[in-house]
Parts: C-alpha cells; structure tokens; sequence
C-alpha cells in the first residue's frame, strides 16, 4: 500500500536524511520547512498556516517531527524570555500543530504512524543548553501521553533521542560546548544523519507495530537509562 509521509524540516540534517531514507522505501515524501526549497513553506510555529500546509496534502500517513532549534548556548539565568519562549514554540508548540492537523485523519483511517525527534538532552540535561534540554523532555513526555491516548486506535506515536549528531543545527553550537557533548559518547564520535534516519523508517513502518509512547536513544552509548 502507497503510503504519504510528511516531514517537518525536510531540507536538511536529519529531516532530510529521513525524507531520503523514506523515499528509498517506496513512500511519498513531502517537506515542510521554513526553506523555499521545501514542498511546503510553512513555519511550525504558525498554528493556521500548518492546518492549511496539511489539509492541502491529503491523506497523511506518516508524520516526522524533525523540525528543531538549539536555542541559546547560555547560562539558564542569562536567557531572555524570547529566546526561551521561541525554543519552545519550534521545538514543542510545532510538534504540537503538527500532530493536532494529522491525528484525526489517522484515527479515521485506522493508521498512521507519528515520530518525534527529542533529545538525549532532554533525559540527562545539557548545561548552557537549558532551554533545548526543557523543550525534548517536554517532547517526550508529549510523545508518551499521546502514544496512549491512540494506543487502540492503530496509530503509533514514538520518540527518538539522539545525542549529537553531525548537522548543520549543531553548527551553531559553540565549538566548546559540542566538543564537551561528543566528549560523553562512549563510541567516541559523534552520530551520522543516515545512522538515525534507519531508526526512524523502521518507526514509520508496518514492522513496528507493538510500540507507542517509548523513546528510542541513538546515543553511541551515551544513554544511561
């Protein structure tokens, strides 16, 4: 069966490894991103803007919530309310437009799958990153309490928390302070776009289909718990 996915901040990093990595599955892939280069031009944070992006695609069987941003490399007592305030509305208030728009017609049609992109930042809590660390827990405990509110509905809701990752968002993390996090990773590297984006399709398949609500790290062995 032809599926449609749709994915948020498909134009680079990880949203764009999934979106190929999707494509090589057979899946109908459509971008959403603040990029002209995306299918659709759209800004996460703009409630109305998202519910037109996603009733103009038809029926959407796959959601990936990629979209994301670090937000201030700072001490919590240093950031502004709009640093803060503009963290949360990519990172959580996005997800939340997102999964509003498509949730009802996957609970019509008896399928779907939904992936959120947290944070390994958002279990262990990273310092000078307070606001991105509170944003992927709040998106964990999003992806949890949605997960079962459609356990029985045929739709699943999971989570990946990667630690870092080679992407272009984490350019903009000062030097100091990505060489301190890829300092925590056991491998003793940091993580490839290709390498989380396999954990992703397999979430968006049919061969998931015992698991909703959970969190998946992708952590080169930074994960303790």
């Amino acid at each position: 069966m032809s599926r449609t996915a749709l994915v948020t901040g498909g134009v680079s990093g990880l949203g764009r490894a999934t979106a190929e990595r999707l494509r090589a599955d057979g899946i109908t892939v459509l971008t959403l991103d603040r990029s002209p280069d995306a299918d659709l031009t759209v800004d996460v944070t703009d409630a109305g803007a998202v519910a037109s992006a996603v009733e103009s695609c038809g029926p959407v069987d796959i959601l990936i919530n990629s979209a994301g941003v670090i937000g201030p490399n700072k001490p919590l007592w240093e950031i502004s309310d709009t640093e803060w305030a503009t963290t949360f509305a990519v990172n959580v208030t996005g997800i939340f437009h997102l999964c509003r728009a498509v949730v009802p017609g996957m609970r019509e049609r008896g399928w779907g799958r939904i992936v959120n992109f947290a944070s390994i930042a958002g279990k262990d809590g990273n310092p000078q990153l307070s606001a991105y660390s509170a944003s992927k827990a709040a998106v964990i405990a999003l992806t949890k309490s949605l997960g079962k509110e459609l356990a029985s509905s045929g739709v699943l809701v999971n989570a990946i928390a990667p630690a870092v990752i080679n992407t272009p968002m984490n350019a903009a993390t000062a030097p100091e302070v990505l060489a301190r996090l890829a300092g925590l990773i056991p491998m003793g590297r940091i993580g490839e776009p290709e390498e989380v984006a396999e954990l992703v399709a397999w979430l968006a398949s049919e061969k998931c289909s015992f698991s909703t609500g959970a969190v998946y790290d992708i952590s080169g062995g930074r994960a303790t718990y």
